[in-house]
């Protein structure tokens, strides 16, 4: 029964982890215009993974998306390679999941296969929170080292030189999703050995001879001394004494009377 609580726990914290990585990805407060200097503005700006956008004191928002790639930067394409290919794992570790969960039967699926899968799946959703974590963490850096840059260049007396840029909310809903999507695959990886048959985890290995079946009587060992008794005295197959007769005399003679 615990290990059909841990998968299925595993299963929706894994799931809760995918989808805010998706909703992480597809929002545009990765980085927010920092108000520190000047609370008061009549334009507001915020930029994401697909987009900038500006908001006006009137309440109008205009959003331009990046027409190209080629001239972002690097690490900025890094991120949104990160997040996709974490978001792909997931799903594909979610697809996985639900044919592995122990409360649903398929056919006749043993439990050393759904233990596989469910390995599989949890695998998929730990390699799927360290990309939105890794992801996240790059877009934070790059902030960081520009927002200084920009306080250096206002200290110096260029003050119209860019706008700071500070985290977003983008960011700490990646984060939360990361941790949620590692501690799902986590939990299904530990719920992979409750579903492992105890018969399957010692196999024992028997040996046959591969000949004929033969057995052997143990008795005794005799050594030959040299001085044994007359064979005539022997009893047993092919020693068999001839009748006699009346008087003693055997009425043919015995192959021992020719020793």
């Amino acid at each position: 029964m615990s290990t059909t609580i841990c998968q299925v726990m595993g299963f929706l914290v894994a799931s809760l982890g995918v989808g805010g990585s998706i909703m992480a990805t597809a929002m545009d407060t990765w980085s927010t215009q920092d108000l520190y200097d000047n609370p008061v503005t009549a334009v507001f700006q915020y930029q994401g993974l697909w987009r900038s956008c500006v908001r006006q004191s009137s309440g109008f928002t205009e959003c331009r998306p990046y027409f190209t790639i080629l001239g972002l930067p690097a690490m900025f394409q890094a991120v949104r390679a990160l997040m996709i290919v974490g978001i792909v794992l997931g799903l594909l570790g979610l697809f996985v999941c639900i044919f592995a969960l122990k409360c649903i039967r398929i056919g006749s699926m043993e439990d050393t296969a759904k233990a596989n899968m469910t390995l599989t799946s949890g695998i998929m959703f730990i390699v799927a929170g360290l990309c939105a974590i890794t992801g996240v963490s790059v877009f934070a850096n790059m902030l960081v080292t520009n927002f200084w840059m920009s306080t250096t260049n206002m200290y110096q007396g260029m003050q119209n030189v860019q706008n700071r840029y500070t985290f977003g909310s983008a960011l700490f809903v990646g984060w939360v999703a990361g941790g949620l999507a590692l501690v799902g695959g986590i939990m299904m990886c530990l719920a992979c050995k409750g579903l492992i048959p105890e018969e399957s985890r010692y196999k024992a290995v028997s040996y046959n001879a591969s000949g004929r079946n033969i057995s052997y009587r143990t008795g005794p060992y005799k050594g030959g001394s040299g001085y044994e008794a007359d064979p005539r005295t022997r009893k047993g197959v092919g020693y068999e004494e001839a009748p006699r007769s009346e008087d003693g005399r055997r009425p043919y003679p015995s192959k021992y009377d020719y020793v």
